[in-house]
């Protein structure tokens, strides 16, 4: 659409409360009408990817966790991947197993603050108060295995930062048995409520062409009926293991991707049990002396050990010189780590394939032409974090 002089020129942030971080938004309305949206971003000014370029491959893991803060583990994931494909490292079965454990754990955590978050956009604030009340159910598991709630750093390269605590199994099949009828009280909440219909249905559009076009991922793409996981379509981790679902909508609007993360939530607990299920035995990590930390209580008792965690933990590792690329589904969409290795004990080039980032260069597709009121939905549709936008 056409701007005219006539249209009012207003700034949505980037204090407003209701866009998920540091973000403006210029608009030009006319009347009730979104002539045009642009995103406006680099508020946070974190430049997390020339500080990992910084520091040794071991000490760049604990960025990972301050992009998408409501993703630690995933995060982790992706890169050690990455760092592992450069490396030419091949973890134990039991560590592919419980990271996609951990990750399907993180996309629950994921999925439910933005339920949560979205629904209050929308004026429905008990979500908010049930989502974060299952939340915190994972975040012990979090604290359980890493003594942090959040940034975790879990996820090591050639492996995990110690074996997983005695009663996790016993804690996330907790999880398993009380989600699934929390999740049905939410659809009684919302699915079928005529307000949030009306707040979400044939809201922020696009169509599976649209969404292609702007190389769109996650539940964004899957909402336009586009059936692409990366767990199923480039297994990762040992995903090739497990059998589950991927939920696609049909209309490409907000109510679609509402459905579509609900059904991953069911689909993660699936996969989660599976896990526990058929979690083989074995080390915890890779045995890779001077590149894969020993195991902690090893470098308390053994004089090998203590000088290889002193030399990893100092003077890092030289890795190959070459350049990979490995990539995950995140919870919102993929999440790709570019690693480019010149022989030294630190990454050349760190590039990051952040799906908040590229999902919300598509506002302007979902709210240009329609009203201001469904701004604040698209935006919450998209689900972004804007640490990840602004790494």
């Amino acid at each position: 659409m056409a701007i005219e002089e006539k249209d009012l020129h207003i700034n949505m942030g980037p204090q407003h409360p209701s866009t998920h971080g540091v973000l403006r938004v210029e608009l030009n309305v006319d009347g009730e009408t979104v002539v045009r949206a642009k995103p406006v971003i680099g508020y946070l000014h974190t430049g997390i990817e020339k500080t990992m370029e910084s520091k040794l491959y071991y000490k760049a893991i604990p960025c990972t966790d301050r992009m998408d803060y409501l993703a630690p583990m995933s995060n982790n994931l992706g890169y050690c991947l990455a760092v592992e494909k450069l490396m030419d490292i091949e973890v134990p079965d039991k560590v592919k197993w419980a990271r996609v454990c951990l990750a399907e754990l993180t996309r629950l955590n994921s999925h439910l603050v933005w339920l949560g978050t979205h629904a209050l956009d929308l004026g429905a604030m008990s979500m908010l108060l049930y989502a974060f009340r299952e939340r915190e159910m994972i975040l012990d598991i979090y604290e359980a295995c890493a003594g942090q709630r959040m940034m975790s750093t879990y996820i090591r390269i050639g492996g995990l930062a110690k074996e997983l605590p005695s009663d996790f199994d016993k804690r996330v099949r907790q999880i398993i048995k009380e989600i699934p009828d929390r999740i049905d009280d939410y659809e009684t909440l919302l699915t079928n409520n005529q307000i949030f219909i009306n707040r979400t249905k044939n809201v922020a559009v696009i169509s599976a062409e649209d969404a292609i076009n702007w190389s769109l991922s996650g539940p964004m793409l899957r909402g336009s009926g586009i059936k692409h996981d990366l767990r199923k379509d480039n297994p990762y981790s040992g995903y090739e293991n497990f059998d589950f679902e991927v939920p696609i909508g049909r209309n490409g609007d907000a109510y679609d991707r509402y459905l579509i993360r609900l059904e991953e939530m069911r689909q993660s607990l699936r996969i989660i049990e599976q896990c526990l299920d058929g979690m083989p035995e074995g080390p915890f990590r890779a045995h890779v002396p001077g590149v894969v930390l020993p195991p902690k209580e090893d470098v308390l008792h053994k004089m090998e050990s203590m000088i290889f965690h002193f030399k990893i933990i100092t003077e890092g590792f030289p890795a190959p010189k070459g350049a990979v690329y490995a990539g995950i589904e995140s919870p919102k969409g993929e999440l790709g780590f570019y690693i480019q290795g010149d022989g030294s004990n630190k990454p050349a080039r760190v590039r990051v394939r952040p799906p908040s980032f590229i999902n919300l260069a598509a506002l302007p597709a979902l709210t240009e032409g329609h009203l201001f009121s469904d701004v604040v939905c698209a935006i919450g549709s998209i689900d972004i974090v804007l640490g990840e936008v602004d790494r």
